[in-house]
């Protein structure tokens, strides 16, 4: 038989784990997420669900959001890069953390409906968010065109090369 004092840490560690929630002591309510561009020095602003601006840089860069936007509620932003005069938004949307599930074998109804909702614990965010810019080339630089040699200025005949 044991005694009362082992008997009474046992029970507190039983107690301990079923109200306990998986996605909380596994995870986290915050993610670190990349955020490139494709040529790199973009220029971004990362919106919540709301429209407010959280974070801003120049890419690439890391920054720290968090997964939850309230009780139940997955974090939503958007990020708006900006590159020579370019434009793109791209969402960012939490989503359901896998150890969220892990409540129905070892947190119980405690994980799944307080502890997880209430911390953020219960969504995650992805790693990166990027966006990819065309690559353009001023066409002014390299314009070619074919003039008669008597529209040509004078000023500039002097610099014409014949070809053979």
């Amino acid at each position: 038989m044991l005694k009362p004092r082992i008997q009474s840490l046992i029970s507190g560690v039983v107690l301990a784990g079923i109200l306990s929630s998986c996605a909380s002591i596994v995870s986290k309510s915050s993610y670190p997420v990349t955020i490139n561009s494709i040529p790199s020095g973009a220029t971004f602003v990362i919106k919540d669900g709301e429209g407010q601006p959280v974070s801003s840089g120049t890419t690439p860069a890391s920054v720290v959001l968090r997964s939850s936007a309230g009780y139940f509620r997955p974090a939503s932003y958007t990020v708006e890069y900006k590159r020579n005069g370019q434009t793109q938004t791209v969402p960012l949307e939490a989503r359901m953390n896998g150890w969220y599930l892990g409540n129905i074998v070892f947190g119980g109804l405690i994980g799944i409906l307080i502890v997880d909702p209430a911390t953020g614990a219960m969504w995650s965010l992805p790693e990166r968010n990027s966006a990819q810019f065309a690559t353009t080339t001023s066409t002014a630089e390299r314009e070619l065109k074919v003039l008669n040699v008597a529209d040509v200025p004078e000023e500039l005949k002097g610099s014409l090369v014949a070809l053979r």
